[in-house]
């Protein structure tokens, strides 16, 4: 995830709110220790480094949410993969700002995305990719489960009252301030929207891009159905239940046209999904 998380948290007793605090931070750590790409023995590491070879066995907390994953990627027709490693790679996202990328790189990067090379056993939790190069990524999702988890943890401790967010971009609220009906959370494009024991998650193409060879400004959002880079001045933003959802969802509706924007309201009735903006990210 390697970003902050920040909480604010209202109650009667300073104390019980700072152990609480404290505690749901621990379990972001924690979370960041299983799901990290870039931590060398995460389950996700352990995955990318030997499951092509053979089934690695991961925890059942990670089995769980790489179920999820598919189960979203293929709710959203593809449009949110965890598989999409392979073409952040192949474009220059991992660990850059990014860079063009050659036709052949792009075709070879999209033959090892798609969430049918993942082969999950639920007999002993354990994971198979079904071809080499095959690169699992939850840096997508893993920011609003580590939420989900932390609010998880603040409501076991009675807190009633507070709002977390992660990197600004994902955030979500456990019941009401003590002086409102509602959380008011400011959206990039202007206004507000109210939250409720709901999450909102934002994906923006901004933050690390480049500019293509015919000058338009790429960013670091693929899409793993074509193998492009987003453009850079696109951004959208979901708001669900959990954390989790409205982290892919918002991947999702960033790369959605209109009518697929509509087909994703229709699969998920339940979400708010928040018209996309194509104005110049914020300098």
């Amino acid at each position: 995830m390697a970003t902050r998380f920040e909480f604010v948290l209202h109650g009667s007793n300073p104390a019980t709110l700072r152990a609480a605090a404290e505690e749901a931070l621990d379990e972001v750590d924690r979370i960041e220790n299983l799901l990290s790409l870039y931590r060398p023995h995460t389950d996700i590491a352990r995955l990318n480094a030997g499951a092509a070879l053979a089934p690695v066995r991961v925890l059942p907390e990670t089995f769980r949410l790489l179920q999820r994953a598919v189960e979203l990627s293929r709710a959203t027709g593809g449009a949110f993969d965890v598989t999409a490693g392979a073409l952040v790679r192949a474009w220059g996202f991992l660990g850059g700002s990014g860079a063009e990328a050659q036709a052949e790189a792009v075709a070879a990067a999209r033959a090892c995305v798609g969430c049918d090379l993942l082969e999950l056993s639920v007999a002993d939790f354990s994971v198979r990719f079904r071809r080499d190069g095959v690169l699992v990524d939850l840096g997508s999702i893993g920011k609003g489960y580590a939420l989900d988890r932390a609010a998880e943890l603040l409501r076991e401790a009675g807190v009633s009252s507070a709002l977390l967010h992660g990197g600004t971009s994902t955030v979500i609220s456990v019941g009401t301030p003590p002086d409102a009906s509602a959380w008011t959370i400011a959206l990039p494009r202007g206004g507000t929207i109210e939250l409720r024991d709901e999450s909102l998650s934002v994906s923006a193409g901004w933050g690390k891009s480049f500019r293509d060879a015919a000058g338009q400004e790429r960013g670091h959002v693929l899409d793993p159905r074509t193998g492009e880079p987003v453009l850079a001045n696109r951004v959208a933003a979901v708001v669900a239940l959990s954390a989790t959802d409205s982290d892919a969802l918002s991947t999702a509706a960033l790369l959605a046209d209109p009518p697929a924007l509509e087909r994703l309201r229709q699969v998920f009735p339940a979400v708010r999904f928040l018209e996309g903006d194509e104005r110049p990210p914020p300098s």
